[in-house]
């Protein structure tokens, strides 16, 4: 594989001026690039067209999920390059770092057992607001063999092709999801030490925060109810995680109050202890250890709050939307 072939796939809502820088990105290094656009209300189809861009629109009378948008994307691709090796996704809300994509496919290339290589999103704004900078923290993971990925990574096509693409039906957690099946047919997952995209959370509230964790949180309920009783229990930890910490005191408390009065409110005392464990246990800036050591804590509520919606869909048997922050 002395010259992959590599494209580019890139979905997005009403992204505006994102749109473009990330479409501009993408295509700079003068592979194919797809744009699937799911449902857009701007002129975001215009304007992928006007920069030569190849789109896709899905049809909104089918629920929509990011992962149904990345197989599309994926899927155009395969018929205007059917011998494509790499295809890079990316959000569009996210600007591909120059040099990226020569990077990560010749990683590719020289690893044959990888199938999807992924690098570091950084914040464009990450001090914009404290939500920003609690998403360009979390974008920091290790460099090395990883077992999830995010949303921007570069995959093997053939790897991909090879255990059905993405699960059309998950509203969230489609990545880590894939990276279990990959994982479990033989593939690796791989981080570089490398920038890889620039993204544009825009989260200025509590709301918007509360929201995207609410979705992982549900995302963590699907993930394990798919893969739970495999031998690396599949996001059970973390669900029973937001079960503990979420409802675990509060309902301490209510029972205590019977036998106690206010003197069970007390109990409540663990989430501050927790968050000074947190923050005294962690490494680097204060200002960062605190912000880890506060939403760490508080997250396990909207976390609880993802895990009720799940169940009471599947109870329902209801098909969910997104839970969409902006």
């Amino acid at each position: 594989m002395s010259n992959p072939s590599t494209a580019v796939v890139a979905i997005g809502r009403n992204e505006g001026e994102r749109l473009r820088q990330c479409l501009a990105s993408a295509a700079r290094e003068g592979h194919t690039v797809v744009y699937v656009d799911s449902g857009s209300t701007d002129d975001s189809v215009a304007l992928a067209r006007s920069l030569g861009t190849e789109v896709v629109k899905l049809d909104m009378s089918v629920k929509f999920t990011a992962a149904r948008a990345r197989n599309a994307g994926f899927r155009r691709v395969l018929e205007l390059d059917t011998a494509v090796d790499f295809v890079q996704f990316v959000d569009g809300d996210c600007e591909i770092v120059y040099g990226w994509l020569a990077l990560a496919s010749r990683f590719l290339r020289d690893h044959g057992d990888v199938a999807i290589v992924t690098g570091r999103r950084r914040e464009r704004y990450p001090t914009a607001t404290i939500y920003n900078t609690l998403c360009d923290m979390e974008w920091a993971r290790p460099p090395g063999l990883s077992r999830y990925c995010g949303g921007d990574v570069m995959a093997r096509a053939v790897a991909l092709r090879a255990v059905g693409g993405y699960r059309d039906d998950l509203i969230a957690g489609e990545e880590p999801e894939l990276c279990v099946r990959l994982r479990a047919a033989g593939w690796q997952i791989y981080t570089l030490e490398a920038d890889m995209t620039l993204h544009d959370a825009a989260m200025s509230s509590f709301r918007q925060w509360w929201l995207r964790t609410k979705r992982s949180g549900y995302a963590y309920a699907a993930g394990a109810r798919l893969h739970g009783r495999s031998t690396e229990r599949f996001w059970v930890r973390e669900s029973l995680r937001a079960w503990i910490w979420g409802a675990g005191p509060p309902l301490s408390m209510l029972a205590l109050w019977l036998l106690l009065g206010p003197v069970a409110l007390l109990v409540l005392c663990i989430y501050p202890i927790q968050m000074i464990r947190l923050i005294s246990r962690d490494s680097g800036p204060a200002k960062e250890r605190v912000l880890r050591g506060v939403f760490n804590t508080l997250c396990r509520f909207p976390e609880l709050a993802g895990q009720i919606q799940f169940l009471r869909d599947a109870v329902l048997r209801r098909d969910r939307g997104l839970i969409e922050y902006k």
